[in-house]
């Protein structure tokens, strides 16, 4: 049977079961329609949050009362050193576990991290991980909080706004959810900030002190060095070198109390004015963006797939045959070939 022959016997196949084709087809849409049915649709609740105070006005303030101060020439101030990061609180360890471990009212007062949980048991497949089992209340909040860690991302939009946004396929979930995060979020950015700026006071405060004694220290000494160098000639080096390079010092010291100082009305500021208040932009409600699949392409998809199976399965026979015969008929052709060259030899 030539390649030519072959096509033909298929085509001849295929228009024999072309009905039967298209009903495999029609039964393999219908599958992949009922299949899309019962895939649930995505909720996702966003959140905007704006932090009242701005950073910016924090470091503009700073600098207003470096000038004042005369100090830090050049040089860093508090604010304009390393801060909290809200993305990084919202996606810490410590919030995923503050929000898992709180009840909510709309599921029988039970906790996040329990309702999580049983999403994920009722929702795994055979080839998932075994059901989870908490032997104790750290085991499921830890657990509740892995969870919660690929349902939501919170990042900046273009307009310098953090976003936050729960995503799950319970629509009554989402919205506590995010309010629960918003919450937690807020909270433990505004401890550290204020933890921060208070740490920041202290570090300063104490610094500032040092330097002041340093610099009484300097003060005394250049009393000493005069009352001891009354009458000696002012051309000696000995004794005016230690008095130029006390000098020197006490002029460096000076300008880091200056800057100290400004540090420290710069934290005393920030704890005292700057402390953050978050402000919810935009609520977690009602319109969700949703996530579904479409129906009609699953069905078209299980249509055109069904028409390919089918059709494999009737011609696959025909194939089988041919290829059968073309190895047969190679083995006999280098068989033949065989005693030909060894009589030539």
């Amino acid at each position: 049977m030539t390649t030519k022959e072959l096509i033909k016997k298929i085509l001849k196949r295929l228009n024999k079961f072309k009905y039967i084709i298209l009903l495999g087809g029609i039964l393999m849409a219908v599958s992949m329609y009922l299949y899309a049915k019962k895939i649930p649709i995505i909720y996702s609740a966003k959140s905007t949050v704006f932090p009242l105070t701005a950073s910016a006005d924090n470091n503009s303030a700073a600098s207003k009362i470096t000038e004042l101060m005369g100090g830090n020439k050049g040089g860093k101030t508090i604010s304009e050193e390393a801060n909290v990061n809200i993305e990084e609180v919202g996606r810490s360890k410590k919030t995923r576990e503050a929000v898992v471990g709180e009840r909510l009212p709309e599921f029988e007062n039970k906790k996040i991290a329990q309702i999580l949980v049983d999403k994920y048991n009722s929702n795994r497949n055979i080839l998932s991980s075994p059901k989870f089992v908490a032997n104790n209340e750290e085991e499921l909040i830890r657990k509740g909080a892995e969870i919660l860690k690929d349902l939501y991302t919170i990042k900046f939009n273009k307009n310098n706004l953090l976003e936050i946004i729960f995503t799950n396929d319970d629509k009554k979930l989402v919205s506590p959810v995010n309010y629960k995060l918003v919450d937690k979020i807020s909270k433990f950015y505004i401890e550290l900030k204020i933890e921060k700026a208070k740490q920041d006071y202290d570090f300063t405060d104490k610094k500032l002190d040092s330097l002041e004694n340093v610099l009484n220290n300097f003060d005394a000494q250049r009393v000493h060095l005069n009352k001891t160098t009354l009458f000696v000639p002012k051309d000696r080096m000995q004794y005016s070198i230690p008095k130029e390079n006390l000098e020197a010092d006490k002029i460096r010291i000076t300008l880091q109390r200056n800057s100290a100082a400004a540090n420290k009305e710069d934290a005393l500021y920030r704890l005292g004015k700057a402390t953050p208040i978050i402000k919810i932009l935009d609520t977690p409600t009602e319109p969700y963006d949703t996530v579904a699949p479409s129906k009609i392409i699953y069905a078209l998809g299980g249509f055109l797939l069904g028409l390919i199976l089918f059709s494999i399965l009737f011609i696959v026979g025909l194939v089988y045959k041919y290829a059968n015969q073309q190895i047969n008929e190679t083995i006999a052709l280098q068989l033949s070939d065989t005693p030909k060259k060894e009589s030539s030899n």
